[in-house]
């Protein structure tokens, strides 16, 4: 992997993150539209860049190597989940803000950066395995992180109030187990895991799609990087620089989260795994900063997100560096 072309792939990023921060600052932009354009990257750009990816004339890679694939990822999300407890006692975060440390270390931003970036980095080639990793990541976010915090939720309400819920949840029994059951199960049915089945799935299929289908995909596809860093760009003018540079926790978390740790992890992987794509598809997943995914689920379930809110604009801005750094660590 060029360092160049990451480097260039990553100012280009900034560039249009300070886009995104100026057209809010002078009112071109406002909240209710940056939360608009992330339904719209998360629900139409994003799945057409991953499905029109399945469309792409290059070779297709043999069944044997996306089952590869798939255990590298399944296998780095069981390294992040053991990561995710390791790291907040290294860093002696106190206890009632380590589920936040959690949720940043195991849900990176593999949708809003992830998958323009190894699409500009890597090719179109690589998002059969961005898919791949994106379909355990979204089972991943509705099953152990949804616990996690519904968790944390109960832990920060008063002794009363939690007395109460867990009163509420013995009247309603198995009936309220199963709601939640189904209410789970309808959450894992959504606009980024039917993508990832679907581009898995034309991709093994080898299907043909008229042009017209195929060229609208690509141009709605197209538009994801540049209206991702968009909404990037608000979040992070919406905050003051007091509040997003003024915790020492959280840059040593960096350190270990987007740099020591995908390092190590495709250092390893190399000596064992011969794929050079799967092994650089793997180092840009997880060197990828913290995404929105546990933000968005902490305000539904109203858990303070704080500390969230500061370690996903932080570890975005970072990965301007983190990112170029890693590729130094991988072919």
């Amino acid at each position: 992997m060029s360092i160049t072309v990451v480097l260039q792939q990553m100012i280009i990023i900034m560039i249009l993150i300070l886009t995104g921060m100026f057209l809010y600052r002078r009112k071109m932009l406002s909240e209710d539209t940056s939360r608009q354009l992330s339904g719209l990257i998360v629900n139409i750009t994003n799945p057409a860049l991953l499905i029109c990816s399945a469309f792409d004339d290059t070779p297709k890679v043999p069944l044997s190597t996306l089952g590869i694939g798939a255990c590298v990822f399944f296998i780095s999300y069981i390294l992040l989940i053991a990561a995710a407890y390791l790291i907040p006692l290294l860093l002696k975060v106190p206890k009632a803000e380590r589920y936040s440390y959690r949720m940043l270390t195991v849900f990176g931003n593999v949708g809003f950066i992830g998958i323009p970036l190894a699409s500009a980095v890597l090719g179109s080639e690589s998002l059969i395995f961005v898919s791949l990793n994106n379909l355990i990541y979204n089972v991943l976010v509705y099953t152990f992180g949804l616990s996690l915090l519904k968790k944390a939720s109960l832990e920060q309400h008063s002794s009363k109030n939690a007395s109460n819920v867990q009163t509420a949840e013995n009247a309603a029994g198995p009936n309220r187990n199963s709601a939640d059951s189904d209410s789970v199960l309808r959450k894992l049915v959504n606009a980024g895991t039917v993508s990832a089945l679907l581009t898995i799935l034309f991709y093994l299929g080898n299907f043909k799609v008229p042009v017209i289908i195929s060229s609208t995909l690509t141009h709605a596809g197209r538009t994801t990087t540049f209206l991702s860093m968009l909404v990037l760009g608000v979040s992070v003018a919406q905050m003051a620089p007091k509040e997003i540079f003024s915790h020492p926790k959280l840059y040593v978390f960096t350190l270990l989260r987007q740099i020591l740790l995908p390092a190590a992890f495709t250092l390893t992987l190399g000596l064992f795994i011969k794929n050079a794509l799967i092994v650089n598809t793997a180092a840009l997943m997880l060197a990828v900063p913290a995404g929105n995914m546990p933000l968005m689920l902490s305000k539904q379930l109203h858990v303070d997100e704080s500390v969230i809110s500061q370690g996903i604009i932080l570890t975005t801005l970072l990965s301007l560096i983190t990112i170029p750094v890693v590729t130094l660590f991988i072919g």
